[in-house]
């Protein structure tokens, strides 16, 4: 997934989603944002003791936190309301949104801690890569694998389908706690999310520090 790529194709359907937000200061769009990653973070985690069936407002959550990303931005654009200071607020609430989401499904005991570690530091050393290259002067590097709109994306739709194969569906797991079965390991969907994470993560992170690194000048 590669969703960065249809930025411009969807510009025109964000911006008509934009409107109605257009008299919003976009620092409360980012916080909003930041809010619903929070509350998406307490439901997985309250998964552990309640329901999987918390996993379809958790879906909702974390489509939401993105939606919010992506407006504040564009009514910060619309309004001629665009700020360095604006732009590190929306950076540092990503990286808490990232954050406070995987570790409320890492206690949801639908994941593996371990994996969602591994898959934490991935999504950071990603958003690093990127915001190192513009503190160096190449811009801020959006390639790779797994850009902030693809995880969520991926977080969303793996959420959702722990709500939906929690349900008495024909076509639902016989093994809720473990769906995958891969040389004598277990994966519930959220693993699998998470392992992906990993490996587009570590692909995203060294693809863009090379591509930095051979476009600076070089040393001595």
């Amino acid at each position: 997934m590669v969703l960065e790529e249809y930025r411009a194709r969807v510009a025109p359907y964000v911006a008509r989603l934009a409107r109605p937000f257009l008299g919003w200061n976009p620092d409360r769009l980012s916080w909003l944002a930041f809010g619903l990653a929070v509350a998406a973070s307490f439901l997985a985690a309250g998964v552990r003791w309640t329901s999987p069936l918390l996993f379809l407002p958790v879906a909702l959550l974390i489509f939401g936190t993105g939606l919010f990303d992506v407006l504040d931005g564009a009514v910060a654009r619309a309004t001629g309301r665009t700020s360095v200071r604006g732009d590190f607020l929306d950076h540092v609430l990503d990286r808490y949104s990232d954050v406070v989401i995987v570790l409320g499904i890492a206690v949801s005991g639908y994941a593996n801690p371990w994996l969602a570690l591994l898959a934490l530091a991935s999504l950071l050393l990603t958003s690093y890569m990127g915001t190192q290259a513009q503190a160096v002067g190449q811009g801020r590097q959006y390639g790779g694998l797994l850009t902030r709109a693809d995880r969520l994306v991926v977080l969303a739709l793996a959420a959702f389908l722990e709500f939906d194969w929690s349900l008495p569906w024909p076509w639902a797991p016989t093994e809720p706690w473990s769906r995958f079965h891969v040389a004598g390991l277990t994966f519930t969907v959220l693993d699998v999310a998470f392992l992906y994470f990993v490996i587009a993560g570590q692909w995203t992170a060294i693809f863009r520090a090379v591509r930095v690194y051979r476009a600076l000048p070089p040393t001595g």
